[in-house]
């Protein structure tokens, strides 16, 4: 079969800009660094090691994903970005203190090289957190064409034939879409005037798209999820996706919820409390930037138990979601959940769960595989949403005229499907028939 879409070669450097080189940020740059010296595994990652099966059972084919489509190899990667803060990706990897010193050790000359550009930054939007490594500017427009030029630069400088950005800043302060949103030509008037619905995330997502650069956002943040973004993307052809990467706790209710909606157990209530200490848990402990953090958290039961449709079972589900800073806990995030089952003839039980996860160590991998797959997208000529990434994040991108699809295993057969879909297999429904009839 002749495939339906025409992937441009996946050759050439390939530079992945990251704001806010954090904990993720450090943790996926210094993990891929010593993945390609062979010291480490990429465990997590569905681009490095996840199979696809094409064609029936009987047929036996499993190849890797990244054997059926092309996608950038590791060692074309090349690392840059922002932050407030002016150490190098050493230092901040010391800091953040998620990875062993002596596997930092092994990468320390790559790290020590990579040093933060300083950031478009305001307190405003995420008040916990304030640092020196700020640029300074007669208003945001200015603020944007500041980053397109540290954009451009970063390519020039370092060789790359392609780029791909993603956010990995802290959570902003709940903010609502509004007129400043609508268009191009009323956000960059916006932008002109420096309009307070206008956060850093969104200049960077609109210096991004403003060159065509894929575009991914691993917080709860609007950023590109508004008209005016979308917009720009379709004009520069670019991929965007996000939002908020799913990790810990929601990583389990998409594993879990789905399963017992499967078999229609009805749940009273379900709650969630997080402990960690981490920056994001600072930046969680403002009430406004929880805000943004739970809006995101408490959708994903909603639609995975669709209530309008099973009233007797969900419908007053009664859903309570906590985050407590805690700072000796670090980057080790601990998630619990009490559930509150009902079963046949309305007899209750309970699920208990307590995740003690690593924060970082679980956002990493999908940072790499949404940078990956977003520059995979980018040469399949796939722009704006990429709802075949909502396997990745909590509050997933969508039209809107449908409904976000927050089920996992629906969410990695719509990836799987696209996947088959580019090169030209026959996609997976998994009917079975033409095994027996």
């Amino acid at each position: 079969m002749t495939p339906p879409v025409e992937i441009a070669p996946a050759g050439g450097r390939v530079g992945v800009l990251l704001v806010g080189l954090g904990a993720v940020s450090t943790t996926t740059i210094a993990g891929t660094l010593a993945i390609r010296k062979g010291i480490a595994s990429p465990i997590g990652s569905l681009t490095q090691m996840g199979t696809i099966r094409l064609g029936k059972r009987s047929e036996g084919r499993s190849p890797k994903i990244k054997e059926l489509v092309p996608l950038a190899s590791l060692d074309d990667l090349v690392f840059g970005g922002w932050d407030i803060f002016e150490e190098d990706c050493y230092a901040a990897a010391r800091t953040a203190g998620v990875l062993e010193p002596s596997l930092l050790a092994e990468v320390r000359q790559e790290l020590e090289a990579i040093r933060p550009m300083p950031a478009v930054f305001d307190q405003k939007y995420v008040r916990r957190l304030d640092g020196p490594n700020v640029k300074t500017g007669k208003n945001k427009r200015d603020l944007a064409e500041q980053l397109i030029a540290d954009i451009r630069a970063f390519r020039q400088d370092q060789g790359c034939d392609r780029l791909v950005m993603v956010w990995c800043g802290s959570t902003e302060v709940y903010l609502r879409q509004g007129a400043a949103h609508a268009s191009i030509a009323a956000f960059e008037h916006a932008l002109e005037r420096s309009d307070d619905t206008i956060p850093s995330s969104m200049i960077y997502a609109y210096a991004a798209l403003r060159e065509g650069i894929p575009y991914a956002n691993a917080a709860p943040n609007l950023s590109a999820d508004v008209p005016a973004m979308l917009e720009l993307a379709a004009r520069t052809k670019a991929p965007v996706a996000g939002k908020d990467l799913k990790t810990g706790q929601t990583l389990i209710k998409t594993i879990i919820a789905p399963g017992l909606k499967a078999r229609l157990l009805g749940v009273e209530g379900w709650y969630s409390t997080n402990i960690l200490g981490n920056r994001d848990g600072e930046v969680l402990d403002d009430p406004e930037s929880f805000k943004t953090k739970e809006e995101s958290k408490k959708s994903v039961l909603d639609y995975i138990f669709q209530p309008h449709l099973y009233p007797g079972l969900y419908d007053n589900l009664c859903h309570v979601v906590r985050i407590n800073y805690y700072p000796p806990r670090g980057d080790n995030k601990e998630g619990w959940d009490n559930i509150d089952l009902v079963g046949w003839l309305g007899y209750p039980m309970q699920l208990k769960i307590n995740f003690l996860c690593r924060d970082s160590i679980l956002a990493a991998p999908i940072v790499l595989d949404t940078a990956l797959f977003l520059d995979l997208s980018k040469r399949a000529g796939m722009s704006g949403i990429q709802e075949w990434l909502s396997f990745y994040f909590k509050s997933p991108m969508h039209a809107p005229e449908v409904y976000p699809e927050h089920d996992l295993f629906i969410q990695l057969m719509k990836l799987k499907n696209t996947l088959r879909y580019m090169k030209g297999e026959e996609l997976i429904t998994h009917l079975g028939r033409e095994y027996y009839d």
